[in-house]
């Protein structure tokens, strides 16, 4: 089991490797980390992480380098990562899509009233926020002209509103 600072100390390691190709020693993880810890602490986690078999020594006064269950914990590690920024994005996306389809429903609500107003026409619009359900009625007005002007313009609003659900 890995503490919280050599999992860091192990991370910083693997993509220290991975830059230089050279062994990495304690000095040099404690230039390129960002913990505030001395160069004979990090070499005790070596030691911990060499005997759990996570890097290697490939010979006396040499740096550390990651074994394969190193890279296997650190893949591991970033595909988990992923996922939870991926379920986070997922999320803000939906919101910021909710919202903007709130927004485009009250600008909807807002135009049936101004459109009954202008056309002397009696309409009704109802919607559901949590269903994002739109219902419209429209009742007859004072002539069969302007009735029929404004189920065309109620048709095209329904079709458009349609795309959204």
């Amino acid at each position: 089991m890995l503490t919280e600072r050599q999992e860091k100390l192990l991370d910083f390691l693997i993509k220290e490797y991975i830059t230089t190709a050279e062994p990495v020693s304690s000095m040099g993880l404690k230039k390129v980390s960002d913990l505030n810890v001395s160069a004979a602490t990090i070499r005790n986690d070596f030691q911990e992480l060499t005997k759990q078999g996570f890097i290697e020594q490939p010979h006396t006064s040499a740096g550390r380098v990651p074994t394969k269950k190193a890279y296997r914990y650190f893949s591991d590690k970033i595909e988990s990562e992923e996922e939870d920024v991926f379920s986070n994005f997922i999320f803000q996306e939906a919101t910021s899509v909710r919202k903007k389809i709130e927004e485009e429903m009250q600008l909807a609500e807002e135009l049936m009233k101004s459109l009954s107003e202008v056309s002397m026409t009696l309409s009704y619009t109802r919607i559901q926020k949590r269903d994002n359900l739109l219902e419209i009625l429209e009742i007859l007005g004072p002539s069969k002209t302007a009735h029929d002007k404004n189920i065309s313009i109620i048709n095209e609003l329904i079709k458009k509103l349609e795309i959204w659900q």
